[in-house]
């Protein structure tokens, strides 16, 4: 997982009475829509930087409005709506995250800041859907959560790849084992994929992938596992059953779709 060293950048305060404070930016009224954001010059279309995925964290402290600006600002600079997803939302996301481990943000206000995040992606889903569409290609996708899980920001960006590939995909929330197992079992799916971000369900998960598989309307359903965990502790996940990616989305979907239209053409 990529680390970014925010020490010496404008960041959130820490200390007593956290919930009642904003980031420095945000207290002292600076900008984080399109004025700010249009500032910085880009030689070309060039990546985006740590400074700007600040910006766009403010901006989600700050408000939704305030977050659908940078990204308004962002396109302006010729960013395609999938840098804006990978080198933008992606990192600021993670950001968000440290920091919240570094007792930067309370959990009311990285909470709120990540729901900001995931409503860009619903915000602009219409966009980035049409922004390189495919035909169909008749796969069906059905993407979960773990159990219980407390984030799904990664999934549901990653089915939206999945779909501008043109797959079929169902992304389902479970909260308990129970409403796993009945999304598992909802429909006829040509794949699976489950995120784990933690691994208080990997003893569950290794006997219950078997038994899923086995009793699935489709006896050839390829599964795979990925998420947090599996990128900082990949070993974790060995013998779910299940192929484990340590991938960007794109990636991910093009080995996923490249191994199911391989295996057609060999049944064929």
């Amino acid at each position: 997982m990529a680390q970014f060293n925010v020490e010496n950048s404008q960041s959130p305060p820490s200390g007593p009475g956290l919930t009642h404070h904003w980031p420095e930016a945000l207290r002292q009224g600076a900008p984080v829509g399109p004025r700010l954001v249009g500032g910085t010059t880009f030689a070309g279309k060039s990546a985006l930087d740590m400074a700007q995925i600040q910006i766009l964290a403010q901006a989600c402290l700050q408000g939704l409005d305030a977050a659908r600006q940078v990204v308004f600002g962002w396109q302006r600079q010729g960013q395609s709506l999938e840098d804006i997803y990978l080198q933008g939302i992606t990192p600021c996301a993670r950001l968000l995250g440290e920091w919240w481990s570094a007792d930067r943000l309370d959990f009311a206000m990285t909470t709120i800041a990540s729901a900001h995040l995931q409503q860009l992606l619903h915000d602009f889903s219409s966009e980035f859907l049409q922004e390189a569409p495919r035909q169909r290609n008749g796969l069906s996708l059905l993407l979960l959560t773990e159990p219980g899980a407390q984030h799904s920001m990664g999934l549901f960006m990653l089915s939206e790849f999945f779909k501008r590939a043109g797959w079929t995909v169902t992304v389902g929330v479970p909260q308990d084992v129970a409403e796993f197992k009945r999304l598992f079992q909802s429909d006829w799916f040509d794949a699976a994929g489950i995120s784990v971000s933690t691994d208080r369900h990997l003893d569950t998960l290794r006997t219950l992938l078997p038994q899923l598989r086995d009793n699935s309307d489709n006896l050839s359903l390829r599964v795979f596992v990925g998420g947090p965990m599996a990128l900082v502790a990949p070993e974790r996940l060995q013998g779910l059953a299940a192929r484990v990616l340590a991938e960007d989305a794109p990636t991910t979907v093009t080995h996923i779709t490249q191994a199911m239209l391989a295996a057609a053409v060999s049944a064929s």
